[in-house]
């Protein structure tokens, strides 16, 4: 008897074993340990394939109930491994006592919950490897000066590298998706910390995409007010690059408005 697929989780579950083996086989973990850590592991498509490396330090995490009876049943070498419960509300310091690498065929319901929930452990996290909806990871894998480049390109590109690994169809799944899919690989990049206050810089890029037809002039001036003052505000604004849409920034530019709202960076040095 197989696992029902379960629309209120998003389920999906993939069924070509070749397409499997290439995500599985994308996962570099080469860490101490080799902890990796599944999210989502349904039947045990990618599973099978994880269990094959030796050393690995494999947990998986699986909120439906029914598939972790039939993981215990079919892959009893997870172990106490195989953990029931929610990616999204768990404590994952506890899981791994050092780095751990990321992999899953992810939920596209909640894709975008997980990726911040890993950006919060980005410290720990050196490599996800994961299918998610096309169309989402062609945004987060975009660069600045297109209209799909959003708020995650911006927050997963400060911190990793992305690459977009390969397309899958949706006969490739059971039940089939009505959009298409892509695995995507993140590497975490050299970067220690923003050079601006993160808090201000996390504000700013969603408060900028939030308005994205509107000029950074117009969606950021509430912001610079209530940091420098109207008057102090009204110079910084005057610059060209205000008049500019989201979009059109990366990373390194966000940085350096969030440095000019929080008076670290004057005017004359612009």
């Amino acid at each position: 008897m197989e696992v029902r697929a379960k629309k209120a989780l998003g389920q999906h579950f993939l069924t070509d074993g070749q397409i499997a083996r290439r995500i599985v086989d994308t996962l570099q973990a080469d860490l101490p340990g080799g902890g990796v850590l599944e999210v989502g592991p349904g039947m045990g498509v990618l599973t099978q394939f994880l269990l094959e490396r030796e050393g690995l330090d494999l947990k998986a995490v699986e909120l439906d109930g029914e598939s972790v009876v039939w993981l215990r049943k079919h892959y009893p070498a997870l172990g106490d491994g195989l953990i029931e419960g929610d990616f999204l509300r768990m404590d994952l310091e506890t899981l791994f006592p050092g780095p751990f690498s990321v992999i899953g065929n992810f939920p596209y319901n909640i894709s975008s919950q997980i990726f911040f929930k890993i950006l919060e452990q980005r410290d720990r996290i050196p490599e996800v490897v994961c299918m998610i909806q096309k169309e989402v990871a062609e945004r987060i894998a975009e660069k600045p000066g297109t209209k799909t480049y959003g708020i995650l390109s911006v927050f997963l590109q400060a911190w990793y590298d992305i690459e977009y690994v390969f397309s899958v169809g949706p006969g490739a799944f059971n039940p089939p998706p009505k959009v298409q899919s892509a695995v995507i690989r993140l590497t975490r990049n050299a970067r220690t910390a923003l050079p601006c206050d993160e808090r201000l810089f996390r504000e700013m890029v969603k408060n900028a995409f939030g308005q994205r037809r509107k000029t950074l002039r117009n969606s950021l001036r509430s912001i610079a007010v209530r940091t420098l003052g109207e008057e102090k505000a009204a110079v910084v604004l005057a610059d060209p690059v205000f008049d500019l849409r989201p979009e059109r920034l990366g990373v390194e530019d966000f940085s350096d408005l969030a440095l000019r709202f929080s008076g670290e960076k004057t005017p004359e040095v612009f």
